[in-house]
């Protein structure tokens, strides 16, 4: 089907992501503080958004620390600068199998699997204007180890957040968690128009070849508003790739490290280089108060 051009785009930065990245660069934030300061710099770079994950102060690595979220809010949301804040929800759901030859019990080291209300705790405390919703179960990069996202857990973390007033983000991996997803919204435990975020080349969900990001763009409901985005040196062509199929764009440090080869980024620089290549095709970017009007949401006030 033909292209039709988003002239109209918001910029989300994923500050700082869960993955095994904090000993690979300096800029990938640890603290509260730390990430909040990166999420701040993003929005005066040119995001509307921001999607955050809170991490061990100390080790880097990931937390599901209700203080930890509590700081990051307060701390973004008293900033000068503003900005729409978008909490993860995808912790607790993790699996690690033992060897094929032994795949039970699940190793303690990396698994992680909490009830519905745990994985959302910090979004009824916090209420982003926006939480992401894993839409699917899939297996991830490491040998062992399984995103789990049950159709009965997705349906009862899916009411908790429409309850609370808080968007999903519906994170899609694969054209399946799209069919789920417009199953959720038929059910009314999500609202529609829905929001979606097409998570481009991260194995083993959708590979980022053009054909299938087509695919995944044609699977979302023509009135629902997508983001998309790819990992590594991919993520600054899926800026044009995303804009290009009628979508907004995700840039960051969660995805990608680097702005050029062997020159680490910082959020706000990875920001600044989607803004510019946004303008340069002739679109517009967009910010928070648009970003609010367009999805339907309300600022929350700090406090």
């Amino acid at each position: 089907m033909p292209l039709t051009m988003n002239r109209e785009v918001f910029i989300t930065c994923a500050v700082t992501g869960s993955g095994g990245t904090q000993d690979r660069s300096p800029h990938v934030p640890r603290s509260p503080a730390q990430i909040a300061e990166s999420a701040i710099a993003a929005a005066e770079a040119g995001a509307a958004v921001v999607h955050c994950h809170v991490r061990d102060p100390e080790t880097g690595a990931p937390s599901r620390r209700l203080e930890y979220y509590r700081e990051v809010t307060d701390l973004i949301r008293a900033a000068d600068v503003d900005v729409v804040l978008n909490l993860t929800a995808g912790m607790g759901g993790d699996m690690v199998f033992g060897p094929t030859s032994s795949p039970l019990p699940l190793k303690e080291a990396g698994t992680d699997m909490v009830r519905a209300a745990e994985r959302v705790a910090h979004v009824i405390e916090c209420k982003p204007e926006i939480c992401t919703l894993d839409c699917g179960t899939m297996n991830f990069a490491e040998a062992d180890y399984v995103m789990t996202n049950t159709p009965g857990m997705l349906r009862d973390m899916g009411r908790m957040m429409t309850e609370a007033g808080v968007k999903p983000e519906i994170e899609a991996f694969d054209t399946g968690h799209l069919w789920f997803a417009q199953e959720l919204v038929k059910e009314g435990v999500l609202e529609g128009p829905a929001l979606v975020q097409l998570c481009m080349g991260v194995p083993w969900g959708a590979p980022d070849d053009l054909n299938t990001f087509m695919a995944m763009v044609n699977n979302v409901p023509r009135d629902w508003t997508f983001s998309a985005f790819s990992l590594g040196r991919n993520q600054m062509a899926y800026v044009a790739a995303a804009v290009l199929a009628g979508g907004n764009v995700r840039v960051g440090l969660e995805d990608n490290l680097w702005l050029d080869k062997g020159v680490l980024a910082t959020n706000a620089q990875l920001v600044a280089r989607a803004k510019g290549i946004i303008e340069a095709m002739g679109a517009r970017v967009i910010g928070p108060a648009e970003v609010r009007e367009k999805l339907g949401l309300v600022k929350r006030l700090p406090g």
